[in-house]
């Protein structure tokens, strides 16, 4: 059994989608963590404007999130395609 050219390319397409999986979720989950925590204590300080900081953080939340999806994204293509 020898290790042909094709062989080498789909692995090197699995290790990549890991790796942009991987990398790709640490800033997404870092942000939105961070994200929260400044609303919760935003919140605290100020009770009343709790629906408009909650829409607000959702809304960051929403736009951070889109690089976890453009990670899947690519990740999926790894997969698939090549």
């Amino acid at each position: 059994m020898a290790i042909e050219g094709v062989d080498i390319i789909r692995s090197a397409a699995f290790l990549g989608a890991g790796f942009c999986m991987g990398l790709g979720a640490i800033g997404p989950g870092v942000g939105e963590g961070m994200a929260a925590a400044k609303a919760c204590e935003a919140i605290g300080k100020n009770p009343k404007e709790a629906g408009l900081l909650t829409r607000t953080m959702l809304v960051g939340q929403a736009v951070t999130e889109s690089t976890g999806i453009y990670s899947l994204v690519i990740a999926l293509l790894l997969l698939f395609v090549v």
